[in-house]
Protein backbone atom coordinates (compact mmCIF):
# COMPACT_ATOMS: atom_id res chain seq x y z
CA UNK A 1 0.00 0.00 0.00
CA UNK A 2 1.29 3.46 -0.94
CA UNK A 3 1.71 5.80 2.01
CA UNK A 4 -0.83 8.59 2.27
CA UNK A 5 0.39 12.13 1.70
CA UNK A 6 0.94 14.50 4.61
CA UNK A 7 -2.14 16.68 5.15
CA UNK A 8 -4.58 14.27 3.51
CA UNK A 9 -7.94 13.93 5.25
CA UNK A 10 -7.73 10.15 5.29
CA UNK A 11 -4.32 10.18 7.01
CA UNK A 12 -5.41 12.73 9.62
CA UNK A 13 -8.59 10.75 10.29
CA UNK A 14 -6.58 7.53 10.68
CA UNK A 15 -4.25 9.24 13.15
CA UNK A 16 -7.16 10.71 15.12
CA UNK A 17 -8.87 7.30 15.23
CA UNK A 18 -6.26 6.03 17.67
CA UNK A 19 -7.87 8.37 20.20
CA UNK A 20 -11.14 6.47 19.59
CA UNK A 21 -9.27 3.23 20.33
CA UNK A 22 -7.25 4.13 23.41
CA UNK A 23 -9.41 6.74 25.18
CA UNK A 24 -11.61 3.97 26.59
CA UNK A 25 -8.72 3.27 28.96
CA UNK A 26 -8.72 6.75 30.47
CA UNK A 27 -12.51 6.84 30.75
CA UNK A 28 -13.44 3.35 31.97
CA UNK A 29 -10.34 2.47 33.96
CA UNK A 30 -8.60 5.68 34.95
CA UNK A 31 -11.73 7.79 35.43
CA UNK A 32 -14.87 5.80 36.20
CA UNK A 33 -15.41 2.03 36.51
CA UNK A 34 -12.07 1.11 38.08
CA UNK A 35 -12.22 3.81 40.82
CA UNK A 36 -15.72 2.55 41.69
CA UNK A 37 -14.52 -1.05 41.70
CA UNK A 38 -11.47 -0.14 43.79
CA UNK A 39 -13.64 1.71 46.35
CA UNK A 40 -16.02 -1.28 46.52
CA UNK A 41 -13.15 -3.45 47.74
CA UNK A 42 -13.10 -1.41 50.96
CA UNK A 43 -16.52 -2.07 52.48
CA UNK A 44 -15.50 -1.32 56.09
CA UNK A 45 -14.56 1.98 57.71
CA UNK A 46 -10.92 0.96 57.48
CA UNK A 47 -9.70 2.45 54.18
CA UNK A 48 -6.05 1.54 54.69
CA UNK A 49 -3.98 -1.05 52.83
CA UNK A 50 -0.88 -2.80 54.15
CA UNK A 51 1.53 -2.87 51.23
CA UNK A 52 5.34 -2.69 50.93
CA UNK A 53 5.47 -2.84 54.72
CA UNK A 54 3.44 0.35 55.13
CA UNK A 55 -0.12 1.11 56.20
CA UNK A 56 -1.42 3.48 53.51
CA UNK A 57 -4.83 5.05 52.86
CA UNK A 58 -6.39 3.45 49.77
CA UNK A 59 -6.69 6.67 47.72
CA UNK A 60 -3.16 7.74 48.67
CA UNK A 61 -1.86 4.31 47.56
CA UNK A 62 -3.33 4.73 44.08
CA UNK A 63 -1.87 8.25 43.90
CA UNK A 64 1.59 6.97 44.80
CA UNK A 65 1.45 3.99 42.40
CA UNK A 66 0.27 6.32 39.63
CA UNK A 67 3.14 8.71 40.39
CA UNK A 68 5.64 5.82 40.26
CA UNK A 69 4.25 4.67 36.90
CA UNK A 70 4.59 8.13 35.40
CA UNK A 71 8.16 8.32 36.68
CA UNK A 72 8.91 5.08 34.82
CA UNK A 73 7.27 6.50 31.67
CA UNK A 74 9.32 9.69 31.99
CA UNK A 75 12.52 7.63 32.12
CA UNK A 76 11.47 5.25 29.33
CA UNK A 77 10.22 7.91 26.91
CA UNK A 78 13.62 9.30 25.83
CA UNK A 79 15.10 5.80 25.65
CA UNK A 80 12.26 4.60 23.43
CA UNK A 81 12.20 7.69 21.22
CA UNK A 82 15.99 7.46 20.78
CA UNK A 83 15.71 3.85 19.65
CA UNK A 84 12.75 4.65 17.39
CA UNK A 85 14.65 7.49 15.70
CA UNK A 86 17.73 5.32 15.24
CA UNK A 87 15.85 2.32 13.86
CA UNK A 88 13.40 4.51 11.93
CA UNK A 89 10.14 2.74 12.80
CA UNK A 90 8.27 4.37 15.67
CA UNK A 91 5.01 2.61 14.74
CA UNK A 92 6.46 -0.66 16.09
CA UNK A 93 6.90 0.92 19.51
CA UNK A 94 3.46 2.50 19.42
CA UNK A 95 1.97 -0.94 18.68
CA UNK A 96 3.96 -2.64 21.44
CA UNK A 97 2.79 -0.31 24.17
CA UNK A 98 -0.76 -0.35 22.84
CA UNK A 99 -0.84 -4.12 23.39
CA UNK A 100 0.92 -3.89 26.79
CA UNK A 101 -1.71 -1.41 27.97
CA UNK A 102 -4.59 -3.46 26.60
CA UNK A 103 -3.37 -6.66 28.27
CA UNK A 104 -2.85 -4.77 31.54
CA UNK A 105 -6.44 -3.58 31.33
CA UNK A 106 -7.69 -7.12 30.80
CA UNK A 107 -5.57 -8.24 33.77
CA UNK A 108 -7.54 -5.92 36.08
CA UNK A 109 -10.31 -8.53 35.94
CA UNK A 110 -8.29 -10.34 38.64
CA UNK A 111 -7.63 -7.22 40.76
CA UNK A 112 -8.10 -8.12 44.47
CA UNK A 113 -6.69 -6.90 47.78
CA UNK A 114 -5.62 -10.47 48.58
CA UNK A 115 -3.32 -10.41 45.53
CA UNK A 116 -2.43 -6.73 45.82
CA UNK A 117 1.02 -6.96 44.22
CA UNK A 118 -0.19 -8.73 41.06
CA UNK A 119 -3.17 -6.38 41.00
CA UNK A 120 -1.04 -3.26 41.18
CA UNK A 121 1.25 -4.72 38.49
CA UNK A 122 -1.70 -4.99 36.08
CA UNK A 123 -2.72 -1.43 36.96
CA UNK A 124 0.90 -0.40 36.27
CA UNK A 125 0.94 -2.15 32.86
CA UNK A 126 -2.29 -0.51 31.74
CA UNK A 127 -1.12 2.94 32.74
CA UNK A 128 2.37 2.61 31.28
CA UNK A 129 1.05 1.10 28.03
CA UNK A 130 -1.39 3.96 27.52
CA UNK A 131 1.03 6.80 28.21
CA UNK A 132 4.09 5.29 26.52
CA UNK A 133 2.11 4.70 23.31
CA UNK A 134 1.06 8.37 23.42
CA UNK A 135 4.73 9.41 23.16
CA UNK A 136 4.79 8.05 19.62
CA UNK A 137 1.17 8.93 18.80
CA UNK A 138 1.67 12.62 19.65
CA UNK A 139 4.94 12.76 17.73
CA UNK A 140 3.05 11.82 14.55
CA UNK A 141 1.02 15.08 14.59
CA UNK A 142 3.55 17.28 12.73
CA UNK A 143 4.27 14.32 10.42
CA UNK A 144 0.67 13.89 9.26
CA UNK A 145 -0.63 17.49 9.33
CA UNK A 146 0.67 20.90 8.26
CA UNK A 147 0.88 23.68 10.92
CA UNK A 148 -2.39 25.28 9.83
CA UNK A 149 -4.15 21.90 10.16
CA UNK A 150 -2.75 20.89 13.54
CA UNK A 151 -5.22 22.67 15.86
CA UNK A 152 -8.16 21.04 14.11
CA UNK A 153 -6.43 17.66 13.82
CA UNK A 154 -5.59 17.65 17.53
CA UNK A 155 -9.14 18.67 18.45
CA UNK A 156 -10.51 15.96 16.13
CA UNK A 157 -8.42 13.33 17.90
CA UNK A 158 -9.66 14.34 21.35
CA UNK A 159 -13.25 14.60 20.11
CA UNK A 160 -13.15 11.12 18.56
CA UNK A 161 -11.64 9.80 21.78
CA UNK A 162 -14.40 11.30 23.90
CA UNK A 163 -17.15 9.98 21.64
CA UNK A 164 -15.71 6.45 21.34
CA UNK A 165 -15.03 6.15 25.05
CA UNK A 166 -18.54 7.37 25.91
CA UNK A 167 -20.05 4.65 23.72
CA UNK A 168 -18.16 1.91 25.55
CA UNK A 169 -18.85 3.50 28.95
CA UNK A 170 -22.60 3.47 28.23
CA UNK A 171 -22.30 -0.23 27.37
CA UNK A 172 -20.34 -0.83 30.58
CA UNK A 173 -22.87 1.19 32.58
CA UNK A 174 -25.66 -0.96 31.16
CA UNK A 175 -23.76 -4.07 32.19
CA UNK A 176 -23.32 -2.81 35.77
CA UNK A 177 -26.85 -1.47 36.21
CA UNK A 178 -28.42 -4.66 34.82
CA UNK A 179 -27.49 -6.44 38.06
CA UNK A 180 -29.80 -6.52 41.09
CA UNK A 181 -27.08 -7.33 43.62
CA UNK A 182 -23.89 -5.54 44.60
CA UNK A 183 -21.89 -8.71 43.92
CA UNK A 184 -23.31 -8.90 40.40
CA UNK A 185 -22.51 -5.24 39.73
CA UNK A 186 -18.92 -5.75 40.87
CA UNK A 187 -18.57 -8.78 38.58
CA UNK A 188 -19.80 -6.68 35.62
CA UNK A 189 -17.23 -4.01 36.51
CA UNK A 190 -14.55 -6.69 36.20
CA UNK A 191 -15.87 -7.73 32.78
CA UNK A 192 -15.78 -4.09 31.68
CA UNK A 193 -11.99 -4.13 32.10
CA UNK A 194 -11.84 -6.93 29.51
CA UNK A 195 -14.00 -4.93 27.07
CA UNK A 196 -11.56 -2.02 27.36
CA UNK A 197 -8.58 -4.17 26.39
CA UNK A 198 -10.39 -5.74 23.44
CA UNK A 199 -11.76 -2.39 22.20
CA UNK A 200 -8.28 -0.86 22.37
CA UNK A 201 -6.66 -3.68 20.39
CA UNK A 202 -9.36 -4.00 17.72
CA UNK A 203 -9.92 -0.33 16.85
CA UNK A 204 -6.22 0.59 16.84
CA UNK A 205 -5.70 -1.65 13.81
CA UNK A 206 -7.11 0.96 11.40
CA UNK A 207 -4.59 3.53 12.65
CA UNK A 208 -1.70 1.07 12.45
CA UNK A 209 -2.69 0.11 8.91
CA UNK A 210 -2.62 3.66 7.51
CA UNK A 211 0.01 5.50 9.58
CA UNK A 212 3.43 5.73 7.93
CA UNK A 213 5.94 3.53 9.70
CA UNK A 214 8.86 5.86 9.04
CA UNK A 215 11.97 5.22 7.03
CA UNK A 216 13.63 1.98 8.06
CA UNK A 217 17.35 2.72 8.52
CA UNK A 218 18.43 -0.89 8.97
CA UNK A 219 20.33 -0.07 12.14
CA UNK A 220 20.78 -2.52 14.97
CA UNK A 221 20.12 -1.46 18.53
CA UNK A 222 23.27 -1.34 20.65
CA UNK A 223 23.97 -0.21 24.21
CA UNK A 224 25.03 3.20 22.93
CA UNK A 225 21.74 3.63 21.10
CA UNK A 226 19.75 3.15 24.31
CA UNK A 227 21.00 6.50 25.58
CA UNK A 228 20.49 8.32 22.28
CA UNK A 229 17.17 9.62 23.56
CA UNK A 230 18.77 11.32 26.55
CA UNK A 231 21.37 12.88 24.27
CA UNK A 232 18.58 14.09 22.00
CA UNK A 233 16.72 15.56 24.98
CA UNK A 234 19.90 17.41 25.89
CA UNK A 235 20.06 18.79 22.34
CA UNK A 236 16.40 19.82 22.55
CA UNK A 237 17.12 21.56 25.87
CA UNK A 238 20.00 23.47 24.24
CA UNK A 239 17.76 24.33 21.29
CA UNK A 240 15.19 25.77 23.70
CA UNK A 241 17.71 28.42 24.77
CA UNK A 242 17.49 29.73 21.19
CA UNK A 243 13.68 29.56 21.12
CA UNK A 244 12.42 31.73 23.98
CA UNK A 245 8.78 31.38 22.95
CA UNK A 246 8.85 27.58 23.05
CA UNK A 247 10.91 27.50 26.25
CA UNK A 248 8.57 29.76 28.20
CA UNK A 249 5.47 28.02 26.88
CA UNK A 250 6.87 24.63 27.90
CA UNK A 251 7.53 25.93 31.42
CA UNK A 252 3.94 27.13 31.73
CA UNK A 253 2.61 23.87 30.34
CA UNK A 254 4.69 21.88 32.85
CA UNK A 255 3.10 23.70 35.78
CA UNK A 256 -0.57 23.87 34.79
CA UNK A 257 -0.59 20.38 33.23
CA UNK A 258 0.60 19.05 36.59
CA UNK A 259 -2.67 20.20 38.14
CA UNK A 260 -4.94 19.28 35.20
CA UNK A 261 -3.72 15.69 34.99
CA UNK A 262 -3.85 15.22 38.76
CA UNK A 263 -7.49 16.37 38.92
CA UNK A 264 -8.43 14.10 36.01
CA UNK A 265 -6.76 11.11 37.67
CA UNK A 266 -8.38 11.57 41.10
CA UNK A 267 -11.78 13.11 40.25
CA UNK A 268 -13.86 9.95 40.71
CA UNK A 269 -11.97 8.93 43.86
CA UNK A 270 -12.83 12.38 45.22
CA UNK A 271 -16.49 12.07 44.24
CA UNK A 272 -16.74 8.58 45.72
CA UNK A 273 -15.26 9.61 49.07
CA UNK A 274 -16.28 13.24 49.61
CA UNK A 275 -19.80 13.55 48.11
CA UNK A 276 -22.95 12.49 50.03
CA UNK A 277 -24.68 10.29 47.43
CA UNK A 278 -27.08 8.40 49.66
CA UNK A 279 -26.91 4.72 48.70
CA UNK A 280 -24.52 2.54 46.74
CA UNK A 281 -26.60 2.47 43.53
CA UNK A 282 -27.06 6.24 43.64
CA UNK A 283 -23.31 6.65 44.00
CA UNK A 284 -22.50 4.36 41.07
CA UNK A 285 -25.11 5.94 38.80
CA UNK A 286 -24.21 9.46 39.87
CA UNK A 287 -20.47 9.11 39.37
CA UNK A 288 -20.76 7.44 35.98
CA UNK A 289 -23.33 10.04 34.89
CA UNK A 290 -20.86 12.73 35.94
CA UNK A 291 -18.13 11.14 33.86
CA UNK A 292 -20.48 10.98 30.85
CA UNK A 293 -21.25 14.67 31.30
CA UNK A 294 -17.52 15.43 31.38
CA UNK A 295 -16.83 13.42 28.24
CA UNK A 296 -19.70 14.84 26.19
CA UNK A 297 -18.96 18.43 27.15
CA UNK A 298 -15.26 17.83 26.50
CA UNK A 299 -16.10 17.34 22.81
CA UNK A 300 -17.85 20.70 22.81
CA UNK A 301 -14.98 22.23 24.79
CA UNK A 302 -12.36 21.03 22.30
CA UNK A 303 -14.31 22.54 19.39
CA UNK A 304 -14.98 25.85 21.17
CA UNK A 305 -11.34 26.12 22.21
CA UNK A 306 -10.13 25.46 18.66
CA UNK A 307 -12.33 28.30 17.36
CA UNK A 308 -11.41 30.61 20.23
CA UNK A 309 -7.70 30.08 19.60
CA UNK A 310 -8.20 30.99 15.92
CA UNK A 311 -9.81 34.28 16.97
CA UNK A 312 -7.94 35.27 20.13
CA UNK A 313 -4.70 33.29 19.85
CA UNK A 314 -3.53 30.13 21.58
CA UNK A 315 -1.86 31.73 24.60
CA UNK A 316 -4.74 34.05 25.53
CA UNK A 317 -7.21 31.18 25.20
CA UNK A 318 -5.04 29.00 27.47
CA UNK A 319 -4.90 31.79 30.07
CA UNK A 320 -8.70 32.03 30.18
CA UNK A 321 -9.00 28.24 30.52
CA UNK A 322 -6.54 28.25 33.44
CA UNK A 323 -8.61 30.95 35.19
CA UNK A 324 -11.65 28.66 34.92
CA UNK A 325 -9.61 25.77 36.37
CA UNK A 326 -8.68 27.96 39.34
CA UNK A 327 -12.37 28.64 40.01
CA UNK A 328 -13.10 24.89 39.81
CA UNK A 329 -10.46 24.16 42.50
CA UNK A 330 -12.03 26.65 44.91
CA UNK A 331 -15.54 25.40 44.14
CA UNK A 332 -14.42 21.76 44.59
CA UNK A 333 -13.21 22.43 48.12
CA UNK A 334 -16.73 23.41 49.24
CA UNK A 335 -18.95 21.04 47.23
CA UNK A 336 -20.75 18.27 49.13
CA UNK A 337 -23.98 17.39 47.27
CA UNK A 338 -24.49 15.41 44.06
CA UNK A 339 -25.91 18.49 42.29
CA UNK A 340 -22.79 20.48 43.15
CA UNK A 341 -20.65 17.61 41.84
CA UNK A 342 -22.62 17.58 38.56
CA UNK A 343 -22.02 21.32 38.14
CA UNK A 344 -18.31 20.81 38.74
CA UNK A 345 -18.27 17.90 36.28
CA UNK A 346 -19.85 20.05 33.57
CA UNK A 347 -17.30 22.80 34.14
CA UNK A 348 -14.41 20.33 34.06
CA UNK A 349 -15.73 18.82 30.83
CA UNK A 350 -15.70 22.15 28.99
CA UNK A 351 -12.15 23.06 29.97
CA UNK A 352 -10.66 19.54 29.99
CA UNK A 353 -11.05 18.88 26.28
CA UNK A 354 -9.98 22.40 25.45
CA UNK A 355 -6.79 22.55 27.47
CA UNK A 356 -5.56 19.13 26.33
CA UNK A 357 -6.08 19.61 22.61
CA UNK A 358 -4.87 23.22 22.56
CA UNK A 359 -1.77 22.49 24.67
CA UNK A 360 -0.68 19.75 22.27
CA UNK A 361 -1.29 21.77 19.10
CA UNK A 362 0.28 24.94 20.56
CA UNK A 363 3.49 23.05 21.28
CA UNK A 364 3.42 21.55 17.79
CA UNK A 365 2.98 25.01 16.19
CA UNK A 366 5.84 26.51 18.21
CA UNK A 367 8.34 23.84 17.11
CA UNK A 368 11.19 24.94 14.86
CA UNK A 369 11.54 23.46 11.39
CA UNK A 370 12.84 19.94 12.06
CA UNK A 371 12.52 16.35 10.90
CA UNK A 372 13.18 15.14 14.46
CA UNK A 373 9.67 15.66 15.84
CA UNK A 374 9.88 12.54 18.02
CA UNK A 375 12.61 14.05 20.21
CA UNK A 376 10.69 17.27 20.69
CA UNK A 377 7.52 15.44 21.59
CA UNK A 378 9.48 13.12 23.84
CA UNK A 379 10.68 16.23 25.68
CA UNK A 380 7.05 17.43 25.87
CA UNK A 381 5.91 14.08 27.23
CA UNK A 382 8.72 13.86 29.77
CA UNK A 383 7.84 17.34 31.05
CA UNK A 384 4.18 16.30 31.34
CA UNK A 385 4.97 13.03 33.11
CA UNK A 386 7.38 14.57 35.63
CA UNK A 387 4.70 17.15 36.34
CA UNK A 388 2.19 14.37 37.01
CA UNK A 389 4.68 12.60 39.31
CA UNK A 390 5.09 15.77 41.37
CA UNK A 391 1.34 16.49 41.35
CA UNK A 392 0.30 12.98 42.40
CA UNK A 393 2.95 12.73 45.14
CA UNK A 394 1.89 16.09 46.58
CA UNK A 395 -1.77 15.12 46.31
CA UNK A 396 -1.26 11.70 47.89
CA UNK A 397 0.89 13.13 50.68
CA UNK A 398 -1.68 15.80 51.58
CA UNK A 399 -4.46 13.18 51.43
CA UNK A 400 -2.46 10.81 53.66
CA UNK A 401 -1.54 13.49 56.23
CA UNK A 402 -4.88 15.34 56.44
CA UNK A 403 -7.16 12.37 55.70
CA UNK A 404 -9.12 14.63 53.34
CA UNK A 405 -8.97 14.96 49.56
CA UNK A 406 -10.50 18.45 49.75
CA UNK A 407 -7.32 20.06 51.02
CA UNK A 408 -5.36 18.38 48.22
CA UNK A 409 -7.75 19.70 45.53
CA UNK A 410 -7.55 23.25 46.90
CA UNK A 411 -3.75 23.06 46.90
CA UNK A 412 -3.77 22.58 43.09
CA UNK A 413 -5.14 26.14 42.74
CA UNK A 414 -1.56 27.39 43.17
CA UNK A 415 -0.33 25.55 40.06
CA UNK A 416 -2.96 27.11 37.80
CA UNK A 417 -2.08 30.56 39.13
CA UNK A 418 1.63 30.02 38.45
CA UNK A 419 0.75 28.61 35.01
CA UNK A 420 -1.12 31.82 34.13
CA UNK A 421 1.78 34.01 35.23
CA UNK A 422 4.17 31.94 33.10
CA UNK A 423 1.85 32.06 30.06
CA UNK A 424 1.82 35.85 30.31
CA UNK A 425 5.60 35.77 29.83
CA UNK A 426 5.41 33.89 26.50
CA UNK A 427 6.54 36.32 23.75
CA UNK A 428 3.82 37.27 21.29
CA UNK A 429 6.25 37.25 18.37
Amino acid sequence: MNELKKGSKKLIDAWAFYDWANSVYTLTIASSIFPLYYAALFVTDNKNVTVFGLDIKNTALIAFITAFTFLVVAILSPILSGIADYVGNKKVFMKFFCYVGALGSIGLYWFKIETIYFSLFCYFLGLIGYWASLVFYNSYLPDIAFPEQQDKASAKGFSMGYIGSVILLIINLGMVMSQDTNEGAIEMMRYSFITVGLWWIVFSQYTFYLLPKGISKGHKVTKAVIFNGFRELKLVWKALTLNLKLKRYLGAFFVYSMAVQTIMLVAVYFGEEEIAWGGGNEKTTGLITSILVIQLLAVVGAIITSRASAKFGNIMTLIVINVIWMAICIYGYFMKTPLQFYIAAGSVGIVMGGIQSLSRSTYSKFLPETDDTTSYFSFYDVAEKIGIVIGMILYGTIDQITGSMRSAILFLFIFFLIGILLLLRVPKK
